[in-house]
């Protein structure tokens, strides 16, 4: 039986004269881009740019809103209501779906950032309104999230489609949500146990929790950090292992 799986990365993450990552020659080796649509990171010229390069490359474009909290690059869990929530996602989708669309392509998938991503993970609230809001926008679109999280339940029972995402280069805890950034040993610069732990999610879809227990996991999509500092090294071994192991790396798209 052939195996898919897209390989993904955050990108457009600069802000005016301020650039992080290395997207350029990350738009060579991922499969699907996050694009930061102005409000944790981005700018307008920054989204222009990144969406047009990725749709020249061939790599699938999907928009990654966040909070308005450039300060703290949407990290910090902000004490929005539901219906804010779900409005964020839509006004930032919106403004890349139009830089989708100015050059010739769409959106192929959303992906919330940071803390927002977090939080619509376990809050039932917040997940119910942004799925509704996203059914109501888009049905055909793919929402990406935290593989087995309660967001991708409430998404699957509305009927939409979902990629189940998970983390090359963070560490998981038991309950199969992510090892906070503020714990050492959250963030996994080794491109050898980065890769290890890819093919086992991919291939025996299970990971090693930070408590030693292996605990089952869905991986549709493999996310590589763009502002990691190993970003570039950890995607292009990742992708190279997974082709040497049969597995087909194509975007979302093609495959769910």
């Amino acid at each position: 039986m052939k195996i898919y799986v897209d390989l993904n990365s955050d990108m457009g993450e600069g802000f005016a004269d301020y650039k992080l990552g290395e997207d350029a020659a990350l738009l060579d080796i991922v499969t699907s881009a996050n694009i930061a649509c102005g409000w944790h990171a981005g700018d307008p010229l920054i989204m222009n740019t990144t969406v047009k390069e990725a749709l020249r490359k061939g790599v699938a474009v999907g928009a990654h809103p966040g909070f308005p909290d450039l300060m703290g690059f949407g990290r910090r869990s902000l004490d929005v209501s539901p219906k804010e929530a779900a409005l964020y996602t839509l006004y930032q989708t919106g403004a890349l779906s139009a830089f989708s669309s100015l050059h010739g392509g769409e959106l192929q998938h959303i992906k919330l950032h940071g803390a927002l991503y977090n939080m619509a993970s376990v809050s039932e609230p917040l997940s119910e309104a942004i799925t509704d809001a996203v059914q109501a926008w888009n049905p055909s679109i793919i929402l990406m999230g935290l593989s087995g999280s309660l967001f991708l339940k409430k998404a699957e029972e509305k009927g939409l489609k979902t990629a189940h995402e998970v983390f090359a280069d963070r560490a998981y805890n038991r309950d199969g949500t992510l090892v906070s950034r503020k714990q050492p040993g959250a963030l996994i610069t080794d491109p050898k146990a980065a890769v290890e732990r890819v093919l086992q999610m991919v291939l025996e879809k299970k990971v090693k929790a930070v408590t030693g227990e292996l605990i089952p996991i869905q991986a549709d999509s493999i996310c590589v950090h763009g502002d990691n500092p190993e970003a570039l090294r950890l995607a292009e071994t990742i992708r190279s292992q997974l082709e040497n192991s049969g597995i087909r790396v194509q975007p979302l798209h093609t495959f769910l």
